[in-house]
């Protein structure tokens, strides 16, 4: 196996190189492309959103791989190779294969253990799909995950929200931790969200993507704070900033336009930024009601999600540890159906030299020297051929099947023939050129 894994996310980098590096679905095909363009890169799929960028490519080598990937990012961002590696991670084959479980059962997220991201590796994997730069083992990879990803997955046990239907929120903050909010709110039934953030264009997208999904979203600057506060029943802040945006006079100049009833309808506020974005100050004010990430950290609820995400930490593990045990398997197989292949061939070559030797034989005695000579055959690649499939769920499988091709004098090249008609194993590095590429993964 030989899946590379460049990425950035929200755990590697701020939110301004991960803007640099976002990109639609238009752009990621034209960068996969592109990609695959390098002898050294032969599928490969783009995984891109507010919360990571990442390229699963599968490689003939690791260094060429990395290069290729890491070029074709860097012309795309207009980073520099140097800055681009600054905040970037490299997986290789099975990190890369445990990597990917964990992203799509929302173990890698900036919440744990939200779901959104399963369907966005779905769609990075379908867009791959139907522009044929993925074969067999990213096909296999992918879907693999997916059903690890949906079988964590139960929304029969998520809550279930009946207080904020039909209410307004404002979320300060729109990067990936804001869309996650927003994300949630649209889930619990919210009429409005106001989005507010530093930047107006930033703030605009994520109120459209808000819009796309049939709830009315409202872009604003933090100059505008206040008057978005004024108007909404939660307020959410989920910003990077170093010191609080949301100040004790920000709070009165947004109760006192709102002119509420301080008991009855308290603005309740969420501050999820670390460190924190609210001015500890405002959880005195009368009429509002701050919840912090501390708070929420001490409720019950939030111990038992920890122990949810422990559970599903060990299904993943265990899951990571099946699939590189049949990818183990797998490797092998074409090297014992070269070896049956090769000694069928000499079977049938021995037989036929003997008909030309001894041409008075007849069918009878023909058929049992045929029959004796399969027997014995048979016998004597049973013993290797049964124990190498033994080994195979061990780590270095291929070392074994790599002594049958060197014991048994295999072809390479026709092990690789196998190999492609069955399960697509890739070529190996000295023959990286002398074999036609194709998208598929077939060689």
């Amino acid at each position: 196996m030989s899946v590379l894994l460049f990425g950035v996310s929200h755990r590697s980098a701020p939110v301004s190189v991960l803007e640099q590096l976002s990109t639609g679905e238009p752009d990621q095909i034209k960068l996969v492309e592109r990609l695959l363009e390098s002898p050294l890169v032969t599928e490969a799929m783009m995984l891109s959103t507010c919360n990571r960028v990442e390229v699963y490519a599968v490689v003939e080598a690791f260094h060429g791989g990395l290069q290729a990937i890491g070029q074709v990012l860097s012309d795309h961002s207009g980073m520099s190779m140097g800055d681009l590696t600054k905040h970037a991670y490299v997986r290789y084959s099975e990190a890369a294969v445990e990597h990917l479980f964990a992203v799509a059962s929302g173990l890698d997220s900036a919440v744990v253990g939200e779901q959104q991201v399963l369907g966005q590796v779905r769609r990075a994997y379908a867009t791959a799909e139907s522009n044929r730069t993925v074969g067999r083992v990213p096909h296999d990879l992918s879907q693999r995950a997916l059903s690890v990803g949906e079988r964590l997955y139960r929304p029969e046990l998520g809550p279930s929200y009946t207080a904020l239907a039909g209410r307004t929120a404002t979320v300060i903050g729109a990067g990936s931790m804001g869309s996650l909010t927003a994300a949630h709110l649209i889930r619990a039934g919210i009429g409005r969200i106001n989005v507010v953030n530093r930047s107006l264009p930033r703030a605009q997208r994520l109120a459209e993507i808000i819009a796309e999904q049939g709830v009315d979203a409202r872009a604003m600057t933090l100059d505008d704070l206040p008057a978005a506060m004024a108007g909404a029943d939660l307020v959410v802040s989920c910003t990077g900033a170093v010191r609080p945006v949301v100040t004790l006079a920000d709070v009165h100049y947004a109760l006192a336009a709102a002119q509420r009833d301080e008991v009855a309808e308290p603005l309740v506020m969420c501050d999820l930024g670390m460190p924190r974005d609210i001015d500890p100050a405002v959880a005195g004010l009368p009429g509002v009601s701050v919840v912090a990430v501390a708070w929420v950290q001490r409720e019950p609820s939030a111990r038992a999600a920890a122990a949810d995400a422990d559970a599903a930490r060990h299904i993943v593990a265990a899951e990571v540890a099946a699939y590189l045990t049949s990818q183990r398997m797998a490797e092998v197989a074409p090297t014992v159906t070269a070896l049956r292949r090769r000694a069928a061939d000499l079977v049938e070559t021995e037989l036929l030299r003997l008909e030309n030797r001894v041409p008075n034989l007849d069918d009878i005695q023909r058929e049992e020297v045929a029959r004796t000579v399969r027997r014995v055959v048979d016998k004597l690649l049973h013993a290797p051929t049964v124990r190498v499939k033994q080994l195979a769920g061990a780590p270095g499988a291929d070392t074994y099947a790599q002594a049958l091709r060197e014991l048994f004098e295999l072809d390479p090249h026709a092990v690789d023939a196998v190999a492609a008609g069955e399960i697509g194993l890739p070529a190996t590095e000295s023959d990286i050129g002398s074999q036609p590429r194709r998208r598929d993964g077939a060689e």
